[in-house]
Order: C-alpha cells, then structure tokens, then sequence
C-alpha cells in the first residue's frame, strides 16, 4: 500500500505532467521562492506551500494547516488564487501530509496554533501568487513577442491589452514553467484584490454538510485503501493522577466475542478487538485494580486551596518596570483584589482518536491533529524508524481548540499497539476519556495591587499569578528558568516567546508595573485551550480596571483610554465598540453594560455585553454582544466574523457554565450531564461584529475574541447589581451567593 508519496516523487511526478510549480520555503527571516522546473535536484528543498498549474487549466493548492473549522483551507488559498489572478472555479485545494517544508516560520514545526495560519503565512503567500502571475505574463508575452507592458492576468488566462487575444494558463504553464522566478514580484494594490477582502464561502463546508468528510473517527478500510483487517481499541486509563495498575483480568476480557488481545502499555492496559463495540465490551471486564496515586486527596477544595495558597508564597520574578513596590506606598488610592478562573475542558465535538499502522520500512497515522510534526517525532522515536518512512495523513478536525497540538497520549498508545500486532490499530475515546484524560485549559489564580495618583490615574499595577505548568504537562523533565514557564504567562506577558506573539501581554501603560508568578504542584496535564491563558489574565485584568475605575470616579472606558495613549490599536477597538453600542446611554431597562478589551496573537478585540440578572433564580442572560475587531487586512470577512462570534459564544460558556470537578485523586466530571455548556436558547438574541478597516500588520483571529467576554459579563454584572464576581464560572449558585453576600 501507498498512502503517501515523497517530495521527490511529488516533484518528479509534477514536472512529468508537465506544468508550472512554484515552491515557497519560509524561514523566521525570509521567503524563498522557487520554480520546480529550475532545479535538478529538489530533495533537500522544503516547500512552505506548493501550487501547481498543469495544461488542463488547473490550478492545486496544497495547505499544510489544519481545517478545523475556522476555514484555513479557504483564505490561505484565496490569498495565492489573489495574487495568481487564478480562476476560483478552476482551482483544487488539498490538504498536506506532514513535510518539513510545510513548518511554520514562527513555531519552525508544522502546527496550526496561535492563530498563525494567515499571519505567518501572508506574505510568503501573496509573494508566491505574484510570482506566478508575473512569470505567466513573461510567457504569454514572449508568445507574442510583445512588451510585457501590454500583456495582463485576468481570471486564469493573460490577454494582450491591444488585440484582446488571450492564452489560458494551462496553454501557457510549460513555458511559464523554464523562467526565473522573480525575486521581488509585484505584488497587487488593494483595489486589485478580486478575492482577499471579499466573503468567500469555504471550500470544506460542502463536504461537511453532506457527509462526505472524513474525521479521524471515520477512518476505516473504506475510505483508506489497505485498512482491510484493521483492530479496534480502548484503553483502561488510572482513575487517579499517577496511580498504577495493581491487577486486571485478561483472560474475561478475552472470552468476549471480538476482543483479539489484552496488553499493558505505559498508558494503561489497551483491549483490541474486531470492533469498538467489542473492544468496550473487553475492557468492562477486565477488572483493573490501582492504587490511590500521587494526589488521593486531590478535589475541587484541594485545587483552589492550592492555587489561592500560591498566592501567598514568595513568587519567581517575571518582569517590573519602575518601583511597583514604592509606587503603591506613595499611591492617593490603593484596591487590591483576588480572582480565580479554574479548571475547564476542551471538549471537542469529535473526541481523541488515532489510526496507527506500523509495518517493517513505514508508519502510517491518520489523524485529526494540529500537530503533524510532533505526531511524526513521536511515531519515530516510538517505532525507531527515521522521518522520511513515517506518514502523518491529516484528516478534518472535529474541533481543536489547542488539545489536539498535544498528543503525548493517543499517538503513543496507537503507534505503540500497532507496533506490538503488527496491525493498523484504531484508538477511539469515548466521550467519558475524553473528559477525564483531557488535557485541560490551564486554571490561573490572580492577585492585584492597582494604585491611584490623586487625579485618579493608573501609576503602579503589581500582579501576583498562580497556575499549573503547560510545558512540564508535555515535558516533565522540561527546565524552566527561574521558576517561570513563558506559556503560562501569555496576556500579561511573554518574556522570550514575545517574537512569536506578538501583543499577547498587558496593553495598559503604567509607570511602575511588577509581575511575580508562582508554578503550582497539582498534577492534572494542561495545554493550551483557545487563547492559552490570554482570556483567563484578560479576565483578571480587565476585572480590576474596572474596579479601579470605580475607585477613581471615573468611566470604565475613559479609565481605559488614559492608559493606551501609545497604543492606537487597543484604543481604537475601544472606541468603536463604545459608538456601535452607545457606551454612555443608559443600558436597556433592567440591564447592566460591560466593557472589556483582549488582544493577543497580532489582534485586539473590544466587547460590550448588554445583560440581565434574575435576582431570584441567580441566571444571567446575555442579550446583545458588540464586537469591534482590529486584525489588519481582513482576507475573508466572513469565516472572521464567525471567529468572533464563536470566540463570544465559547467565552460565554465558560464566563457561565464550565468548570471540571475533581475527586479521589482525578478527575470527577464523566460527560456533558455534568459538564453543562451554554446551549442555544442561552446565546445572546444578538452578537454585532465591527471588523476596523486596518492597514496595520496582519494578526490571527481563531482565538482573541474569546478573550474579553468574561470581564464584560462581569463587568455588566456590577452595573446591574452593584455586586462584584471576581470568579468564573458565574452560576447561578455563585450568583445567588454573591448577591446574599452584599
């Protein structure tokens, strides 16, 4: 069986079809752009992204990032097309398999996170687009044997200006095909564009909506030639961080019909069978035995009692500006409060699951990942055999929101079981281990100090934060320097990470400015969730300053202000949001109004919440959501728009709903029946997106607008009942508590 070929084949196999390839290799400091048809020798040449124009007219572009919904297939594709002057109804879009050539110029690993498929790849993009248009209209030319000046690219073909004959690019793509590529192409103005800019419908959702997608639950010997004889298998998990297995039952799990064979792996002890249904069936009778594990004691009290605890310890130093210390003894007004945002799951529509076949020369994994190189560095270093002959075939995603980047867990379990049978293996979750062996959003545990000169301005800010490291999660071993891990302190700042961030730290100007940071020992795993930490500091801080604001006497949106006077971007999203909502109006009758603002990964995003509380039952209702969003050139206004209002509608159910519970030493949450998310009928009447017209640097837009609607709903919360909530999720328990408190 072939399932995948190499960048030679793939090249060999291009120029032998004869057309025009145009290669991009994207490095931290640059692009290359490079024509196939120029090299003899392209193995060691690693493409970024690679499209192709052959003699039938057709254009294919392959996309190394992952679909998962925020629709990557179409705007890295519509930013080629763009440039290319390429027909859309001519043009075929493929996802990638995992190739060095498809890494990130920011990550150097081939990873869709940090909502950095368009911000990392913009330019290299349109160069690449450019280059193609360019070296099409030099052949188109050179055919005719006139100036270039009097040839253009319209809609995949080049007309001549004068005569109005034209060439299509599949007539002209062999002899595009023996030019130099330009080094420096150039690129379209603005008002050239015919795609970027423009609501372009995605290319993945036709699939979806009749079925027809494959997601790595639905990989099988039907779709994936060779799968014939395929096993099935589930593993029993420790119910307790850390505990190991004293005794099971092999031999009554191997009496059910289907079950084939009975393993202990690092991870657990795995049941294969014949069929899922088998396999569970298997592992119900196996009668796994633990013992009580590192943290028996281990509960929702035990959690927050740790964290709040850290607080009070002596913290590693992050960063200070000024005397933060001097600046809030010498402060006209001091505040100082605690927040806490706990624990909450991913829960992906489509739980963890990893086909794995290992062979003698290869390894082949289909999957729904984000991470094609870390699934590919795990399978080698599993199966012992090197890069080229490992396979990562990526499939869509049923959601990712960041736990699909970590892997440490289902990529070993199949590629270990396949290993050991000799078979392609299918893991499966069901949607209990998902839950419980979630690799959660890290909780975060907030003390502020905030000081006021006597005309109510900020001067000193010194915050003292607590949480659970996401790089020991994946790398117990891993060093942290100084007691600080960098990935932990994303939306208050980001140390040496910055280069890869860009603005995911504190916006607010303040003159003396102190973070101190503390690493917790609780054991649970956490990996980035949607932001990282960026909304669960976000919450904090914009918490607090409005707290501040009221200390001051003033506007929560002019308290804002007065601190950004050199950052436009965070100011403008600001006030676009107050005019679109009518900040300073009276909110409707019965309301309270809530004003936050979050930016991370090259984009800022401002939120007003128009809510009500029901002082009997404890609900809030969210009724309208304004949106104001600065990320730059927009490339498909449509699919941002949704990244807004999912960002709102996820953050609400967090801000509202979610928390996992602990017990016993693990994790005490099994499913949906008590792990409550917002529903339909919960999500606000309305959510009105302002995308600000920005020529300024382009920024991702998959996860900053999940970060402002907690602090919003707070926010609103206080000016509807006068009662402060400096914890998440505000149920109606927490409510009710806090409005009895006051």
């Amino acid at each position: 069986m072939k399932t995948s070929i190499s960048r030679r084949t793939f090249l060999k196999g291009s120029m032998a079809a004869g057309g025009l390839t145009i290669a991009v290799s994207v490095t931290p400091f640059g692009y290359t752009l490079l024509n196939a048809a120029e090299k003899k020798d392209l193995a060691a040449f690693g493409p970024n992204v690679w499209y192709k124009i052959t003699p039938d007219n057709k254009v294919t572009i392959t996309i190394g990032q992952s679909e998962m919904g925020q629709g990557v297939l179409t705007s890295q594709s519509m930013i080629i097309a763009d440039e290319l002057e390429a027909d859309w109804g001519k043009v075929a879009i493929r996802q990638g398999e995992a190739l060095d050539g498809l890494k990130s110029p920011l990550f150097k690993s081939q990873i869709t996170v940090a909502s950095q498929s368009i911000r990392a790849f913009y330019d290299a993009l349109r160069n690449a687009g450019a280059a193609g248009r360019a070296m099409l209209v030099q052949a188109a030319a050179e055919t005719w044997k006139v100036p270039v000046s009097e040839c253009k690219a319209m809609k995949g073909a080049v007309y001549h200006v004068d005569s109005k004959k034209f060439l299509t690019y599949g007539q002209l793509c062999d002899k595009a095909a023996k030019l130099e590529v330009p080094k420096q192409p150039v690129l379209k103005k603005e008002g050239e564009f015919r795609y970027m800019g423009t609501a372009m419908p995605r290319v993945d959702v036709p699939e979806k909506t009749k079925g027809k997608a494959v997601y790595g639950y639905d990989v099988n010997d039907g779709n994936v030639k060779g799968l014939k004889g395929m096993l099935y298998a589930v593993i029993s998990k420790p119910p307790a961080y850390g505990a190991k297995v004293v005794s099971f039952d092999a031999k009554d799990a191997e009496k059910v019909k289907g079950v084939v064979k009975v393993l202990q792996i690092p991870m657990g002890v795995a049941v294969c069978a014949t069929s899922t249904e088998a396999a569970l069936k298997g592992r119900a009778a196996l009668k796994v035995q633990w013992d009580k594990g590192k943290m028996p004691d281990l509960d929702d009290k035990k959690v927050e009692q740790v964290l709040l605890g850290d607080l009070e310890k002596q913290g590693a130093k992050v960063h200070s500006v000024g005397d933060a210390k001097k600046g809030l003894a010498e402060a006209a007004k001091k505040l100082e409060a605690t927040y806490y945002v706990p624990i909450v799951a991913h829960a992906t529509m489509e739980p963890m699951n990893t086909t794995a076949w290992v062979q003698k020369d290869r390894c082949d994994i289909w999957a729904g990942t984000q991470a094609q190189t870390g699934d590919q560095a795990t399978a080698m270093k599993i199966t012992g055999l090197p890069q080229e002959k490992v396979f990562v075939h990526t499939t869509f995603l049923g959601g990712g929101l960041g736990r699909k980047t970590a892997r440490p867990d289902i990529v070993p379990e199949a590629v270990t079981i396949s290993k050991a049978l000799g078979k392609p293996v299918k893991v499966v979750w069901t949607r209990e281990d998902d839950f419980k062996y979630d690799f959660f959003r890290a909780p975060i545990a907030h003390r502020i100090q905030g000081g006021l000169d006597a005309q109510g301005r900020l001067t000193t800010w010194s915050h003292m934060g607590s949480s659970v490291s996401i790089t020991r999660s994946a790398n117990p071993a891993a060093e942290l320097k100084g007691g600080v891990d960098w990935y932990n302190m994303w939306g208050l700042w980001m140390g040496p990470t910055k280069p890869l961030q860009w603005n995911a730290e504190m916006q607010y100007e303040i003159p003396n400015f102190n973070i101190e940071f503390s690493l917790s020992d609780l054991p649970m795993p956490v990996c980035p969730w949607r932001s990282v930490t960026v909304a669960q500091y976000v919450f904090g801080i914009e918490s607090f300053m409005d707290e501040l604001a009221k200390a001051a006497g003033k506007d929560p949106l002019e308290f804002r202000l007065q601190s950004l006077k050199n950052n436009h971007r965070a100011s403008r999203v600001l006030e676009t949001v107050a005019q679109k909502a009518g900040w300073g109006k009276p909110a409707p009758q019965g309301q309270g109004r809530g004003i936050a603002m979050g930016a991370c990964f090259g984009t800022w995003v401002a939120q007003v919440a128009d809510l009500s509380v029901d002082k009997n039952t404890g609900k809030i209702k969210v009724h309208k959501v304004y949106v104001a969003v600065d990320c730059g050139p927009a490339v498909n206004p449509g699919p941002l728009v949704e990244q807004m209002e999912s960002g709102v509608i996820m953050g609400l159910s967090t801000a509202l709903k979610e928390q996992v519970k602990f017990g016993k030493g693990g994790v005490a949450t099994s499913n949906y029946e008590d792990y409550p998310i917002i529903r339909m009928s919960e999500v606000p009447d309305d959510i009105e997106v302002e995308i600000i017209k920005s020529t300024d640097k382009i920024g991702g837009i998959g996860e900053p607008g999940v970060t402002p609607i907690a602090a919003a709903v707070a926010n609103g919360f206080y000016n509807a009942t006068g009662v402060r909530i400096r914890r998440i999720p505000m149920t109606p328990e927490t409510v009710l508590a806090a409005l009895k408190k006051a």
